[in-house]
């Protein structure tokens, strides 16, 4: 995870990626295990796992609700409290609190159709209050806060993070009663047309009926964004009792996988809790994986290796617990030590950016040059399929340092700062890139590209006029 494990910028789980500020770390990260940007901080959450898991579940109602599946995206934040959202861009969030207090997939579906159907019916385009709250900057803003404590700031990093105000901003993320309706029906619709029943989403608004006596102030998020009402639930209730697939129960796979996602984020992110919850007495593989995971959250890394190793013997193939293993090493400053679990994991499932991330980051950080042009081809590789993780760019930026190739460090930086949106900064390094990168290569003509999309001045189109770049119209 990036998130609860942040090495890099997001937040990953096992080292995926992560915006917090640990392994699970960032929206800029790249590593696995979930990141956390503070203890009781909120992050977004990269965990290929996690991930997997979420599509499992969202990408058939993505598909029944007219939705390309490849085209929304699931950002999973790190926050305690129960919420989700639906925003622009096709981007769907979940808190780890309302995934954690999903008692089965049925549920959690429930909500993701919920949302899906804010997407599909575009409520968030037309959300005033939305618009007013400014999350675009506030993302940006816990991305630079990210970017500031992998820096070597983590203070200056934490109160960024700290100003970006996100609970008031998706707290502004309102729907009306009438958009809540629509998306009640809609949702039912898409897990009637995908064979699942619509009881989750009852139950899981069951669950919470209380909120609707408590004023604003006392309500969790998710129901002071989605107003709640005993009508609503009602009306909801008596639809899906009526549809043909009501009495559809969840499989047995997907129950496993439903508590292996929940204990793996326990683990990250209330290590203590989890130690509780997952006795030593309970053998199954969903409370081995927490315990092992919890030990490693609290600095323990030989006690949380004790309980991976039989783990991994157990289950060879599961590419997740060697990218943890990986993870565990590279933490702990045995650097040399992770480079072969990290090789294992990216060989049992190659197509997975944030463990090509992770095992290009211990690459780098190897002393050998070999390795570390290796490092960089796997980093490479993983943008194909992660394009826009600015902790790949990061991680690029310091190897071509490490190589001396001073224009493809600066590229790198410019190509980290404009996935995050910091076009100001994106445009600087860019144009430092054209000045050292060969005229009319590839990625001198990339360069050029980023300060053409980051708001150039006319003195900087002038100074790209000068050399070809660009031809501007006459009189400008």
């Amino acid at each position: 995870m990036t998130s609860p494990s942040g090495r890099t910028g997001q937040r990953r789980i096992g080292r995926s990626l992560g915006v917090t500020l640990s392994t699970l770390a960032v929206l800029a990260s790249g590593v696995s295990a979930p990141a956390r940007a503070q203890d009781d901080g909120v992050s977004l959450i990269r965990d290929t796992e996690i991930e997997e898991i979420l599509h499992h579940d969202a990408d058939p109602l993505f598909a029944a609700a007219g939705l390309d599946p490849k085209t929304v995206r699931i950002l999973i934040v790190g926050d305690k409290t129960l919420n989700a959202f639906a925003t622009q861009g096709l981007q769907l969030g979940l808190n780890t609190g309302l995934i954690l207090q999903t008692e089965n997939p049925n549920q959690l579906r429930g909500v993701i159709a919920h949302e899906t159907g804010h997407l599909a019916g575009g409520h968030p385009i037309r959300s005033d209050e939305m618009m007013k709250a400014g999350l675009k900057p506030m993302i940006l803003t816990m991305g630079l806060g990210i970017l500031a404590a992998l820096a070597g700031s983590p203070d200056g990093g934490a109160a960024l993070i700290a100003n970006s105000q996100y609970a008031g901003a998706l707290g502004a993320l309102g729907y009306s009663r009438e958009q809540e309706s629509r998306a009640d029906q809609a949702g039912a619709g898409f897990l009637e047309a995908t064979g699942q029943s619509g009881r989750g989403l009852v139950e899981f608004f069951d669950n919470f009926r209380y909120q609707e006596v408590f004023d604003q102030s006392r309500r969790f998020a998710y129901f002071r964004s989605h107003p709640l009402s005993s009508e609503r639930i009602e009306v909801l209730r008596s639809r899906v009792e009526r549809m043909p697939h009501y009495s559809a129960v969840d499989t047995p796979e997907d129950l496993a996988q439903h508590e292996v996602m929940k204990a793996k984020l326990e683990g990250f992110i209330n290590p203590q809790v989890a130690l509780m919850k997952y006795k030593e007495t309970d053998t199954g593989f969903p409370a081995r994986y927490a315990r092992a995971i919890a030990y490693y959250q609290m600095k323990e890394p030989d006690r949380a290796l004790q309980l991976l190793d039989p783990l991994i013997a157990d289950h060879p193939d599961n590419p997740y617990l060697w990218e943890l293993k990986g993870q565990i090493l590279f933490e702990f400053n045995r650097v040399a030590q992770a480079e072969e679990p990290q090789r294992k994991s990216v060989a049992l499932k190659p197509d997975a950016a944030l463990l090509r991330i992770n095992l290009g980051q211990t690459l780098i950080s190897l002393n050998d040059p070999k390795k570390l042009e290796e490092g960089v081809q796997e980093l490479k590789r993983s943008l194909l399929n992660d394009p826009d993780n600015a902790v790949t760019w990061r991680l690029l930026a310091d190897a071509y340092d490490k190589q001396h190739k001073d224009g493809e460090a600066r590229l790198a930086t410019a190509e980290q700062y404009f996935s995050l949106g910091a076009v100001r900064e994106a445009k600087v390094f860019a144009m430092r890139a054209r000045e050292l990168l060969p005229k009319d290569t590839p990625d001198w003509r990339r360069a050029t590209d980023i300060v053409l999309a980051s708001r150039p001045s006319n003195q900087e189109l002038k100074d790209l006029a000068k050399d070809g770049a660009v031809q501007l119209n006459p009189g400008r």
